[in-house]
């Protein structure tokens, strides 16, 4: 049952105390409610919130389950932070749909997505992380990002932190400060990142002691300072990092200047494991990543055991594959195989640690000439996005129904990335 919902009847009462049983309905913005946030406090289990093209001067906190909140208009429907506020949408209960919006000009994220009650209140992140002290972990289960276009936020485009069984889908991400697209603190995670763009970000994805079923799938990483990450972390609970799927990207030129500077100096690198474990990397393609296409290293503490880096194309990297130990700490069961690559440090890497390899063979690590991070731009000063695709029928199809767990990908219909997708990407490896 399709309704349309006023704000309010003008005798004190509202239609949502007087809607039929169990009815869904579509609020419009500002046609029922004159802003997002009074129509979301409206809304009903079910409801959509749809919203007309415009710019939106404030923060939306959904905490009732199953509410699709949508953008009549991608580029259009624009909640604006004015750097006045930490979250442009903050997702704080299950089974919530994002879609076809822009968020931009918030001090920490443009949507994020948890189960903290401490990261939900905008607490400031420490180091580009929530550390959330003796506050227990509890995970928002069940979310839906998707179509939407995060740019200009101070911490990360779009975040997932404590939460379990969500997808990530068809988004961009630009100047974030920290990361485009970050997935930390679930175990499992049961989480899908998969087909996003992420550029002009000081890293594209990262995902930080997020492990079990998580997923990051055909997404381009391109024009950041560093594509993806994937490490463990003491900031943040549930470590180490672990299984996690990293296949068929296309990850390159990751030595952007016109980009914020992270804070601990990542340049020129495609992928980086610090600290994480038991991770595959299957048929990604790592191209023209001026410092290296991908980087196995340890923190102080936390080895990096058994990641397994198959399949996959290294093109015009300053060294294909890398392993290096400044600490103590070392590697041991990484290996390689099936890769198109030219260089790695230490040498013979491809034949020294080819797969299989017992999980206890300790993992030999060198050094190599690395280059000089410059220094960035503010994320206030990022370049503008182009235009994004629509949510299909965005004014028309009734509210999305989040599954209570997404279906995995399967790895079979995941190919490795076209060599034509980086004569796409030539603009941002020009500029």
């Amino acid at each position: 049952m399709a309704l349309v919902v006023g704000c309010d009847g003008g005798d004190g009462g509202s239609d949502k105390g007087r809607r039929p049983s169990g009815a869904q309905v579509t609020i419009r913005v500002p046609a029922d409610a004159p802003t997002i946030s009074a129509a979301v406090s409206l809304a009903r289990p079910g409801d959509l919130v749809l919203i007309a093209p415009g710019v939106y001067h404030e923060s939306v906190k959904i905490d009732t389950a199953r509410i699709t909140l949508r953008g009549a208009s991608r580029h259009k429907v624009v909640i604006d932070g004015r750097l006045r506020q930490p979250n442009g949408v903050v997702v704080a209960a299950p089974g919530v749909a994002v879609e076809n919006l822009t968020v931009e000009n918030n001090t920490q994220n443009g949507v994020l997505v948890t189960g903290s009650a401490a990261a939900a209140a905008g607490l400031p992140g420490q180091s580009g992380h929530y550390d959330t002290g003796d506050e227990p972990v509890t995970f928002l289960k069940s979310f839906l990002v998707s179509h939407v276009t995060a740019t200009r936020n101070g911490l990360y485009g779009i975040y997932a932190f404590s939460a379990q069984n969500g997808v990530i889908e068809r988004s961009y991400t630009s100047g974030g400060a920290d990361s485009g697209i970050y997935v930390g603190q679930c175990k499992p995670c049961h989480i899908v990142v998969r087909d996003n763009i992420a550029e002009l970000n000081a890293v594209g994805y990262e995902g930080t002691n997020a492990s079990g079923d998580m997923y990051v799938v055909r997404n381009r990483l391109v024009g950041n300072r560093v594509g993806l990450t994937t490490n463990s972390d003491h900031q943040e609970k549930l470590l180490p990092q672990r299984d996690a799927v990293i296949a068929g990207n296309l990850i390159a030129a990751n030595q952007q200047r016109a980009t914020p500077q992270q804070a601990d100096g990542g340049w020129g690198t495609g992928i980086g494991i610090d600290g994480g474990s038991d991770n595959q990397f299957v048929r990604n393609r790592v191209a023209d990543n001026s410092n290296a296409g991908l980087v196995i290293t340890a923190t102080a503490d936390m080895a990096s055991v058994g990641n397994r880096i198959v399949d996959n194309t290294f093109t015009g990297n300053g060294v294909d594959v890398g392993w290096t130990f400044p600490t103590a700490t070392r590697g041991r069961g990484n290996c390689l195989r099936g890769n198109d690559l030219r260089t790695t440090v230490p040498v013979r890497l491809a034949t020294t640690a080819s797969c299989p390899l017992p999980a206890k063979s300790p993992s030999p690590g060198g050094r190599w000439a690395m280059p000089t991070a410059p220094g960035g731009i503010p994320f206030t000063e990022v370049a503008a996005p182009g235009r994004q695709p629509q949510f299909p029928h965005a004014t028309t199809t009734g509210a999305t129904v989040v599954p209570a767990v997404p279906a995995p990908p399967d790895m079979a219909d995941i190919p490795l990335p076209p060599v034509s997708l980086l004569a796409e990407d030539a603009r941002v490896r020009a500029s």
